[in-house]
C-alpha cells in the first residue's frame, strides 16, 4: 500500500514539527491551508498554537464546513493541544465567537494547566504506544473534563484526562511533535493506514 497522505493544518501554530514527525512516521505529509488542499488528504493533523485563532482563520479560509464534513465521514484526525480543542464538541470556556469541527464527545477547559510561564513536561502512559512513558510537552494546556461513552481515554495526568479517541479522532493535551518522539504520530499515521483499508480491497 502506498504511504498515507496527512495534512497539516497550516493556519496558524507549529505547523513544521508536525510535518516533521508525520514524515517520521512514514507518511506523505502535505500543509493544507484551502478547502482543496484538504480534499486531497487521507488525514488531518490540527496542530497547537491558539484555538480561538485556528478556528476564526477556519472560517475565514472557508475550512470549517469542509473539515466538519470530512470528521463526521469519518476522515481521521489527530488534534494536539489548541487542536484538542478544536476536535472537542463543547468547550466549557470559549472565547466569543469560538468555534470547534467537533467529533470527539468530549467538555475540554482551555488553558487548564495554567498560562504559558506554567509551562512543564511529564511522562505519560499513553494506551495503544507501546514502551516507555511519552514525553509530554504542555504549553497552555487543556485539559479534557468529561468524556461521553463514545470516547475512550487513553492517557491522565494528575488526575487530568490528557488523550482521548473515538473513532478515527484522536487528541492529546500535549505536544509530542516538540519531542523527537515519534510514537504518536505513527499510532495516528496506522489509524490512516486503517481506514483507508476498506477502499483498498
Amino acid at each position: 500500500m502506498t504511504a498515507p497522505v496527512v495534512g497539516v493544518l497550516a493556519l496558524q501554530g507549529d505547523v513544521r514539527e508536525h510535518l516533521i514527525a508525520l514524515a517520521a512516521a512514514d507518511a506523505v505529509a502535505r500543509p493544507v491551508r484551502r478547502p482543496e488542499e484538504l480534499a486531497e488528504v487521507d488525514g488531518l493533523v490540527i496542530p497547537g498554537g491558539e484555538s480561538t485563532t485556528i478556528s476564526k482563520l477556519a472560517v475565514l479560509f472557508g475550512l470549517m464546513e469542509p473539515l466538519r464534513a470530512r470528521v463526521r465521514d469519518g476522515m481521521p484526525v489527530y488534534g494536539t493541544c489548541a487542536g484538542m480543542i478544536m476536535l472537542a464538541d463543547k468547550i466549557l470556556d470559549p472565547r466569543s465567537g469560538q468555534e470547534t469541527v467537533g467529533g470527539i464527545d468530549m467538555i475540554v477547559r482551555r488553558n487548564a494547566f495554567g498560562r504559558q510561564n506554567e509551562s512543564f513536561e511529564a511522562a505519560v502512559d499513553v494506551r495503544g504506544v507501546d514502551g516507555d512513558p511519552v514525553e509530554g510537552v504542555f504549553i497552555r494546556a487543556p485539559w479534557v473534563e468529561s468524556v461521553g461513552a463514545a470516547a475512550q481515554v487513553l492517557a491522565e495526568h494528575d488526575g487530568h484526562i490528557v488523550a482521548v479517541r473515538q473513532g478515527n479522532a484522536l487528541a492529546t493535551s500535549f505536544h509530542p511533535e516538540l519531542t523527537g518522539d515519534h510514537r504518536v504520530h505513527s499510532l495516528f499515521v496506522d489509524m490512516v493506514r486503517a481506514s483507508r483499508t476498506p477502499e483498498s480491497l
